[in-house]
This record gives C-alpha cells, structure tokens and sequence, in this order.
C-alpha cells in the first residue's frame, strides 16, 4: 500500500530549510563582527588592567602624575576600546539567539519533513545532510555552553549554512517513501548514533582548520591551545559514538542482509574512519605526537569520515546505494 505524503508539511519544511539557511548566514554574520571587532578591544582593555603600575622609591607621586597625564593624553585614542561600539557589543547576543533560532527551524525541517511521510526523516541524501548540519549546530552549541567556545560560530554557521544549501541544490528529492530496507527501527537506531557523531566531527574539522591555518599574529582569531581543545574534547565525545553507530550497521546488516559484515564500501570507509579517529586519539595521547602532527591526523579523519558520508554514495554505490542522490 502507497504512503501518502502530506504535501503541506512537506512543503513548510522546505521552506523551513531555507529560513534555517538564512538564519545561519545572518548568525555568520554577527559571529564576525564579534570575532573581528570585539574579542581585540576585550583583549585590549584586560591586557591593560594586568598590567602593574611601575612606581619608584621616592617617586609615588610623580609617576602618578605622569601615569594620570599619559591616560589623559590617551584617552582619546583608547576611547573606542573602553567604550565599543552599540553595534559591536550586541553581535555576540544576537548571533547566538540567531543561532538558536536557526537550530529550531532546522529541527522543525526536519520533523515536518518525517510527519509528511510518516518515517523517520534521513532515508535519503537531502534529509541525512540536513540532519548532520543540525547536528553540527547543536555540537556548537552544546560546546558554547560547557566550554564557552564561542570563537567557532562563524565558522561552523557557515559551514552548516554551505552545507544546507548544497544539499538543497544538489541533493533534494521530493518527499516520498523509502525502500523497504529502511523501514526498520534500525534507522532510529544505526543512523541517529551516526549523526550525532558526524556533527561533533565536524565541529572538531572545523577547528582542525583553523588550527592549520592560524598564523601567530592572527589576535582575532581563537588560540592554538583552544582550538586543540575544543578539537579534542569534540571528538572523545564523537569517538564512542561512531564506534556504536558502526556496530548498530553491523547488527543491522545481519538482520537485513544474513552477515555482519561484506566488504560494501559503505562498510569499509565506515571502519576506515573508525580507524583514523582512533589513531588521532593515540597521537593525541602520544607525548611526541602532538599540536599540528595531531591535527593532521584529525583532519585526514574528517576527510575519511566527509567521503564515507558523501562520496561513497555518489561515487561508489554499492548497498547503500539507496541515498537517493539525483
């Protein structure tokens, strides 16, 4: 019997696709503007306050003097850092509340999407690349929370927002039912693990690019140090993740197929980036291995992990090579 497809629903989550795009370039934005304008004149205004007031023996009043009449004579070159502008102290804020924002209408995307069709709603390309930008998003957000790592919006906003409109381009297929393989609370089960893992991994790929090409006289952007850990703890959260979402598909290909496991390229790069993840994490702990050496280990297991995701699919086929791609 044909499932029926509600064409309403599944129209407003397209449209709500969009919003989601929209929202997350307009937080882009304002990430920026912060990034660009305000951590320098915070970093400004600390470095000063730090900073000890060098008095003589014999001379306290004098230096005082002298002190009171350079910020005097500085003011008005140091009024701008004491005093940002309106603009440059609510980009931080409003980014973030955008961010939200567009977390919520990606996650009504994709619950519209599977009410329409009445399944879970990654049966395809379009819908597990949605998925996985909302995952990313709520990696952000989860380590903005608990780690204050707000330095990465901009960059993981874009990437999201790139990634969303590349599959709206490129990847949407009208809202339908799926092969029967899919229909199995497996889906629920396999796929939803491989997701959540792929937003913190992508999280961590972010600030593995950054780490990369971070110069030393870049002050705007975030530090080494807080790009490695935000890279690390990202994935030492993603790692166990994938690790059971890569034993649920083996579950799952007993019961669909009658074997754990044959070689399907899905399969192979699946366990190929379980592998690299793993060897970042004993380069990482290694005493010799760490800082750019790491981090290069980590971004050739983000590219495992973008080519298991995207390109086997486009490129390979083999059993999963149900994804829909037009």
């Amino acid at each position: 019997m044909p499932v029926e497809v509600d064409v309403g629903l599944a129209t407003l989550s397209d449209q709500l696709t969009l919003a989601t795009v929209l929202l997350y370039i307009v937080a882009m934005i304002g990430y920026a503007l912060d990034l660009g304008f305000g951590r320098s004149k915070i970093a400004k205004v600390a470095t000063r306050k730090a900073e000890p007031a060098l008095v003589t023996v014999g001379g306290t009043a004098d230096a005082e003097a002298a002190g009171s009449a350079g910020s005097t004579g500085e003011e008005g070159g140091d009024q701008a850092d004491k005093a940002p502008p309106v603009w440059v102290v609510w980009a931080a804020p409003v980014a973030v509340g955008l961010t939200w924002l567009g977390w919520a209408t990606n996650l009504a995307a994709i619950l519209t999407r599977g009410w329409a069709v009445g399944r879970w709603p990654w049966g395809n390309m379009y819908e597990f690349v949605v998925a996985m930008c909302f995952a990313a998003v709520s990696a952000f957000l989860f380590m903005h929370i608990r780690y204050r790592s707000r330095f990465l919006g901009a960059f993981v906003t874009v990437a999201a927002a790139l990634g969303l409109g590349f599959s709206v381009r490129y990847l949407y297929v009208q809202a339908g039912p799926v092969v029967p393989a899919l229909n199995s609370y497996w889906v629920a089960i396999h796929v939803t693990a491989a997701i959540i893992a792929s937003g913190l991994f992508i999280m961590a790929g972010v600030a593995g690019v950054l780490y990369l090409i971070r110069k030393d006289t870049a002050v705007r952007l975030p530090s080494r140090q807080d790009l490695d850990r935000v890279a690390h703890r990202a994935i030492v959260i993603g790692f166990p993740i994938w690790t059971f979402a890569v034993i649920a598909g083996s579950l799952w290909a007993d019961k669909a197929w009658g074997r754990y496991w044959g070689w399907d390229p899905k399969e192979v790069w699946a366990f190929i980036t379980w592998i690299a993840y793993a060897a970042y994490l004993h380069a990482r702990a290694t005493a010799g291995f760490k800082g750019k050496a790491a981090m290069i280990v980590q971004l050739i297991a983000f590219a495992c992990l973008m080519f298991n995701l995207v390109g086997v699919n486009i490129f390979l086929g083999g059993l999963h090579s149900y994804a829909e791609v037009p």
